[in-house]
C-alpha cells in the first residue's frame, strides 16, 4: 500500500511539473492603451516610480498581419518597477483617443482588468509624489492592514486602480 501510494504522489508531481513547464518565462507583460501617453508615463515614472526600460513600435504591417491593431502603426513604451530581467513589463501604448466606455468609481464599474497592485518599501515618498501632482486618492488613505502596512488606492489617469501596499515608513 505503502508503494503504491507513493508511486501516485511521483506520478502526480510529474503532471504538476509538466503543466508549469509550458511557460519560458515567469513574468507577465501586460499591455495597456491610454488616451494620453504622457500624461500616463508622467503618472507612473514621476508619480509612482516605474522606470522606462525600452520602447518598441508595432508598424502598419504588422499591426494587420497579427491582428493587433487592423494596420494601426503604434509605439510602446515598456516600464517596469525596477530595471532587471526578472521585474514584469508595463507596456504604455497610445492612438490618441479617449476611452468609449465610462470612467470606473469603483472596481465592479466595468469588466475586464480593473486594477494592479504593487507591495512597496515605503509609501510615504510615492504618496508625496503623486499629491504633488494632484492625484486623488480614494477611500480613506492610507488605510492600515496591520500595525506595520497600509494600503492606498489610486487611479491612473485612463481609470485603471493602482493599488499600494506597504510600510509608510
Amino acid at each position: 500500500m505503502l508503494r503504491i501510494s507513493l508511486l501516485l504522489g511521483i506520478v502526480l508531481m510529474h503532471y504538476a511539473v509538466q503543466a508549469q513547464s509550458n511557460f519560458s518565462s515567469k513574468l507577465i507583460g501586460v499591455g495597456v492603451v491610454v488616451s494620453d501617453i504622457d500624461r500616463s508615463l508622467a503618472f507612473y515614472v514621476n508619480g509612482i516610480g516605474m522606470v522606462k526600460t525600452g520602447s518598441f513600435t508595432i508598424n502598419d504591417e504588422f499591426g494587420k498581419r497579427s491582428g493587433l491593431t487592423d494596420g494601426v502603426a503604434v509605439a510602446v513604451t515598456v516600464l517596469k518597477l525596477e530595471n532587471s530581467p526578472e521585474a514584469n513589463e508595463w507596456k504604455l501604448m497610445s492612438f490618441g483617443k479617449k476611452a468609449t466606455h465610462p470612467a470606473q468609481k469603483n472596481i465592479q464599474d466595468d469588466t475586464g482588468m480593473q486594477y494592479i497592485t504593487i507591495q512597496v518599501k515605503s509609501l510615504k515618498p510615492i504618496i508625496e509624489r503623486l499629491k504633488q501632482q494632484k492625484v486623488v486618492f480614494l477611500g480613506t488613505t492610507p488605510t492600515p492592514l496591520n500595525k506595520d502596512v497600509h494600503f492606498v488606492l489610486v487611479q491612473d489617469p485612463d481609470g485603471t486602480f493602482v493599488e499600494l501596499i506597504g510600510p509608510l515608513e
